[in-house]
């Protein structure tokens, strides 16, 4: 069942088998409240039973471009266009969000975003990949992302 996720009150729900499911909640308010505040759009995720084509084009993705498995159980996704924008977002078990941001218009910008949930360890498969700046949020505590240019089509 879609879910539209609530900045203001910020809740877990669809994200409660996480251990870190507080700071997830907060990382995911974080990015509603981004795209509400710039595009204004409603951030509405469902689970990826819901919309598996999601997880697959973001799975795609990391695998052809960088040979990367997230490990980590998938437990919300989220697709949308804004400005010329495929935006698509997967938000993990483990506390990992993964974003791509996709312009539609060839030669634009387009990029994987990963950022870790506070309190959360960096995953395996990434840990000797990408190295992590932190960003404080209100909504999210201490942020760590990181990010990598796509360069095929997809």
């Amino acid at each position: 069942m879609p879910y539209t996720v609530d900045f203001v009150n910020v809740s877990t729900t669809g994200l409660e088998t996480s251990p870190v499911a507080d700071a997830l909640a907060g990382l995911r308010a974080n990015e509603a409240r981004y795209f509400k505040n710039k595009y204004d759009h409603v951030f509405v995720t469902s689970t990826v039973e819901e919309a598996p084509e999601t997880l697959a084009w973001i799975t795609d993705i990391l695998k052809t471009e960088r040979d990367i498995e997230i490990a980590s159980k998938p437990l919300e996704v989220t697709e949308f266009e804004v400005e010329g924008m495929r935006m698509a977002y997967v938000f993990f078990e483990s506390g990992l969000s993964i974003n791509v941001m996709y312009t539609v218009a060839d030669g634009s910008k387009r990029a994987v975003g990963i950022k870790l949930s506070d309190g959360m360890e960096v995953p395996d498969e990434l840990v000797e990949r990408f190295k992590f700046a932190r960003q404080k949020s209100k909504l999210a505590g201490t942020i760590r992302g990181s990010f990598f240019v796509i360069k095929g089509e997809h």
